[in-house]
């Protein structure tokens, strides 16, 4: 199923994101974990891109896996980062041989040790051009982009991080999908922003359900994520408890979810990191079954 498709009359997306494991064990706690999802009949699992293209053939042989274990739609992440022109024409030609259909299009992170992003020579600068490049030569590929509620760590501020992603629309992108964020009102504001100006397609809000607070803490440092400082105060009293932690993460999301769905998002996108258990959870309270016959 095509990205724009997902997202087309009342029906509403569940897509879940995962990345490619290091070891062999890490593949079979992955896979058991996305039996577990898979019951719940995702839209699309979508599986991200190592920095600098690390894992830009694993990730499509990820895809593939799933769409034969589950039979579900798997969306590739694809980056500008360490790759001329022609090797990003090569790596889009060897995914759409490999029967993938969606590419979730991203201009990419600094390679580990650099502070900034810098583009190969015959390379691209940003994710619009890589959209722009996507449809040029494989048109027929769904296209996601990533948009920002509360700005893009680099961009100089709100109205310029919105041109950007008016950019990337316009060039051709199906469908935005938001960086992770704990105040709905802030990914409303920006919502209601990018209708102001001109971008009409789907905005898919991003959930991390909270799982471990330590590690949430490094993510937020590092993608600029408000973090509520009442959320933060709950889970500092429980710090050494993990099962606590859990809790208060799981229940916030499960309220932030409802809020959502009951603002009109057209689905919800889960940064899952490779485990069910949470999301299982949301998704449960939030009424979305999952099929008895998956889980037998």
């Amino acid at each position: 199923m095509k990205i724009c498709d997902v997202y087309a009359g009342n029906s509403f997306g569940l897509s879940i994101e995962i990345f490619p494991p290091k070891s062999a064990a890490g593949d079979d706690a992955l896979f058991r974990n996305l039996e577990r999802l898979a019951a719940f009949r995702p839209a699309f699992v979508s599986c991200t891109y190592g920095a600098g293209g690390s894992t830009r053939n694993r990730t499509v042989e990820l895809c593939v896996q799933i769409q034969q274990r589950y039979e579900l739609t798997a969306t590739a992440h694809f980056t500008c980062v360490g790759s001329t022109r022609d090797e990003l024409l090569e790596w889009l030609g060897y995914a759409q041989e490999n029967g993938i259909e969606n590419i979730m299009a991203l201009r990419g992170d600094p390679p580990q040790g650099e502070e900034t992003f810098q583009k190969v020579e015959g390379g691209l600068s940003y994710a619009n051009e890589l959209v722009s490049l996507i449809r040029e030569h494989y048109p027929d590929f769904g296209i996601g982009v990533a948009g920002y509620p509360e700005k893009h760590p680099e961009a100089l501020d709100a109205d310029v991080d919105l041109e950007n992603l008016k950019r990337k629309v316009d060039a051709g992108a199906d469908a935005v999908f938001t960086q992770l964020f704990f105040v709905n009102d802030n990914f409303f504001q920006f919502r209601e922003r990018c209708t102001r100006a001109g971008i009409s397609v789907p905005f898919v809000p991003g959930i991390m359900p909270i799982t471990e607070f330590g590690r949430i803490k490094r993510i937020t440092a590092m993608c600029g994520a408000v973090f509520p400082e009442s959320l933060s105060s709950r889970l500092e009293a429980v710090q050494d408890d993990a099962e606590a932690q859990f809790e208060i993460g799981v229940e916030y999301a499960i309220d932030q979810c409802r809020q959502l769905i009951d603002n009109g998002v057209p689905g919800i996108h889960f940064y899952a990191l490779n485990r069910s258990q949470a999301c299982e959870r949301i998704l449960d309270a939030l009424g979305m079954k999952p099929s008895q016959a998956d889980c037998a």
